[in-house]
């Protein structure tokens, strides 16, 4: 069910935000805010040389069809295409799932029904595959997901 899926995905992207905050992966000094970019940069090789089917899959639906980013045009909702600026195939991609989140949580993918089922579904089931391999493969991250840091 979409429902469980989209559960999962918001429950999985908020504890590797907080895995990346916990292990100081954070953009300034100041605020928490998880630094995907830097973690992009640790996780280049996940994304850029995938070891399973699976990921690679994964990676290539994120690079072939895109979630778009939703805007305000001239007073109207749209959405724009642009891809987020970015140094690496892996801070792309993990941007990119970054969007997804953004389009789940904010309402332009859902309004108490599913907008694109099948597309949405396709977006948080590649992400969650894509996060959890970066996940895994780092020490730090996968240790904070354990619970060991806090």
């Amino acid at each position: 069910m979409l429902d469980d899926l989209g559960y999962e995905f918001f429950r999985e992207f908020a504890r590797y935000e907080y895995c990346l905050k916990a292990i100081g992966l954070l953009e300034g000094t100041r605020a928490a805010k998880a630094s995907w970019s830097k973690y992009a940069a640790e996780v280049t090789q996940i994304i850029d040389l995938p070891q399973s089917p699976e990921l690679m899959e994964s990676i290539n639906y994120f690079m072939e069809y895109p979630p778009k980013k939703q805007i305000v045009r001239d007073g109207v909702l749209t959405w724009d295409e642009t891809l987020p600026a970015h140094s690496s195939k892996a801070e792309l991609i993990l941007l990119l799932i970054c969007r997804v989140r953004n389009n789940l949580f904010h309402g332009g993918k859902f309004n108490g029904r599913w907008f694109e089922p099948q597309r949405s579904e396709e977006l948080m089931r590649y992400a969650l595959i894509i996060l959890r391999a970066c996940g895994q493969s780092h020490d730090k991250v996968s240790n904070a997901y354990a619970g060991n840091v806090f």
